[in-house]
């Protein structure tokens, strides 16, 4: 009987490990997934806006991920690199 209640804490605390290994990985590429849709979103704000400038920034994946990753001082680069580059 004290067996099986060890076996059943040994296990749980397999799970929580277990949990604790794998999830913050999960919670990093789930993070970098939202934030890169909005920055999709901001990015498809810019054209929205900058439409009447007739400045425009592609909405691909890279400026997307760009957005995700550095915010909005990614957002200010890619304007930037936009119009050094033309």
């Amino acid at each position: 009987m004290p067996t099986n209640i060890i076996t059943y804490l040994a296990c749980i605390c397999f799970i929580f490990l277990f949990g604790k290994i794998f999830i913050v990985p999960i919670k990093k590429v789930l993070k970098l997934i939202l934030n890169s849709i909005l920055g999709g979103v901001v990015i498809f704000l810019i054209n929205l806006i900058g439409a009447n400038f007739g400045f425009h920034i592609g909405l691909n994946i890279f400026t997307s991920i760009v957005i995700g990753l550095l915010g909005l001082p990614g957002a200010v680069c890619l304007i930037i690199i936009k119009l050094l580059i033309g």
